[in-house]
């Protein structure tokens, strides 16, 4: 059976601060590392109320510095809002403080809108350039060359595993060309799914740091006692989605015992076509509903994602989960 890892928003929600979402990430990461789960990512977003991982690499030293096996690393790492050397210096030295843990995921778009993008003193329009960026970046990794004007201190020399993420055919086809493995952001943007993973599996290239494709799906996994505990907990990412749409992104909502009332039938339809990904239910449901992904899709791993409202809920969520894992092994 494939492994399943987390990926982790560092939610804010109502009521509660960013302290309290550094809290509640690290008890996921260490329930997570109990549970088996591969990886733990934590992902670059900007001026985002809701969403506290702005700062992704100190808090992944932070989910690192509190675990002791379990895979910790950006999904992703925003490139166009960095140079490539600092990325490299803030990685390098998680590196060499947990050795063979970090992973580190790029991706091209800004991970917040274009004021904000300016207030970084960096400009979307980099994104051009983000091929180029992706190599300069994989070379502060090798070993310093004799002479080397420039080095990643540290960085240089270190193992640091590096994917390319995407929700559309660009990166399918940049991490084919370098021989990367890939992460495709399915959990909010599906459209691309089945042939962004054709085109990778197709057109990859072996490379010193991966011998064969590798692919990570994303999916919102909510998994609850019952099915309508877990359709209502899922109310919460649906309003986060809809108040992104509307240009009004906040904290993170409680859960809604009538979602209908929320939402217009417009926002009702794109919501379900842009969240498609998502298994929701009780154990026996979520166990059909990731059989019947994982059997289409073929991933080499699977990342969930669970933005749920109360922090025990999503604990529970995440175990439910690993014990659907665990079933579907049995029974492969």
């Amino acid at each position: 059976m494939i492994p399943f890892s987390i990926l982790d928003l560092a939610p804010v929600t109502e009521g509660s601060d960013a302290s309290r979402s550094f809290r509640n990430s690290l008890d996921l990461a260490r329930l997570g590392e109990r549970l088996g789960y591969r990886r733990y990512w934590l992902a670059e977003h900007h001026n985002m109320p809701g969403i506290a991982s702005a700062a992704t690499a100190v808090l992944i030293g932070h989910i690192a510095g509190g675990t002791s096996t379990i895979r910790v690393g950006a999904g992703g790492i925003m490139l166009p809002n960095h140079s490539p050397l600092q990325v490299a210096e803030q990685f390098g030295t998680l590196a060499a403080l947990y050795p063979g843990r970090i992973d580190l995921g790029l991706g091209r778009a800004p991970g917040t809108d274009q004021a904000t993008a300016r207030a970084l003193r960096r400009y979307f329009e980099r994104a051009d350039t983000f091929p180029d960026d992706v190599v300069e970046l994989l070379g502060y990794f090798e070993p310093a060359a004799p002479g080397q004007p420039v080095r990643a201190v540290p960085g240089a020399g270190l193992d640091v595993p590096v994917w390319l993420l995407g929700s559309s055919l660009f990166g399918a086809r940049l991490a084919a060309q370098l021989g990367l493995p890939y992460a495709f952001a399915s959990h909010f943007a599906p459209d691309a799914m089945d042939q962004a993973l054709a085109i990778y599996r197709r057109d990859f290239r072996p490379s010193a740091r991966l011998a064969a494709p590798y692919a990570i799906l994303a999916a919102n996994v909510v998994v609850a006692d019952t099915d309508a505990e877990a359709r209502r907990l899922f109310t919460t990412q649906q309003q986060a989605f809809v108040n992104l749409r509307r240009g009004r992104p906040g904290l993170i909502p409680p859960p809604l015992d009538d979602i209908e009332a929320f939402w217009t039938p417009a926002e009702k339809l794109g919501v379900e076509h842009a969240l498609a990904c998502a298994v929701v239910g009780d154990p026996a449901t979520a166990e059909a509903g990731l059989r019947a992904f994982i059997e289409r899709h073929r991933p080499d791993e699977l990342m969930i994602t669970a933005n749920v409202f109360d922090h025990a809920a999503r604990l529970r969520s995440f175990e439910l989960a690993a014990g659907v894992r665990d079933a579907l092994v049995a029974t492969a």
